[in-house]
């Protein structure tokens, strides 16, 4: 695809179907991670990558009992008067542990917090290492759309990431940020309805 057409194309899919993502096409994805700028030029990325759902229900297991909490989420949703955003909330909040299992392939990008604890920054600059990881998965959600995958993922609350560390045994240092799945999208997959914004109207010339 050209490139606009990629950003276009970028979806959050929770609906999944059988479809095996091959080995090739894994490592072409993760691959992309490596093209991303990242702070001191050291891109220190790793992979754990799950495969089967009876694996990934092990590394999930911490998330089972933060479920009822996010039945709360759809209160505050509710309150914002937005029904696009209360039909994602609506489709996606029941699907959290099922979507991270239904494509067979889950994937946890680590990387290395050399600074400062994730959690308590000093200021902003100590989450450098944090931006450029996010930069990286941006480059894997853009990859996957391109060999025409769908991807969802579920960001760790509560004690969810230290569980889940040392189920994956994580060396000391690592954090990970987000338990990433993708695969080929179910042809009945719920498909949230894009906002169009128009960015004429959110550039603000030399001063705002």
């Amino acid at each position: 695809m050209e490139l606009y057409e990629v950003l276009e194309k970028r979806r959050t899919y929770r609906d999944f179907s059988d479809r095996e993502v091959s080995d090739e096409i894994l490592k072409r994805v993760i691959g992309a991670t490596f093209k991303a700028p990242t702070n001191d030029h050291l891109r220190q990325l790793e992979f754990v990558v799950v495969r089967e759902r009876e694996n990934i229900a092990k590394v999930i297991a911490p998330l089972a009992k933060n479920m009822a909490a996010f039945e709360k989420l759809v209160a505050e949703v509710d309150e914002s008067d937005d029904k696009d955003k209360m039909a994602m909330f609506a489709d996606a909040l029941p699907k959290q542990q099922k979507m991270l299992m239904e494509s067979g392939l889950l994937i946890i990008p680590f990387f290395r917090q050399l600074t400062w604890p994730l959690l308590k920054p000093v200021e902003q600059s100590s989450l450098n290492y944090f931006a450029s990881a996010w930069c990286a998965l941006e480059n894997m959600l853009l990859a996957a759309t391109n060999e025409g995958l769908g991807t969802v993922f579920h960001i760790p609350v509560s004690d969810e990431a230290e569980q889940i560390k040392k189920i994956v045994r994580a060396p000391e240092g690592y954090e990970f940020l987000c338990l990433l799945t993708m695969g080929y999208p179910a042809e009945n997959a719920f498909l949230p309805k894009q906002k169009v914004i128009n960015a004429e109207e959110r550039i603000h010339l030399n001063m705002w």
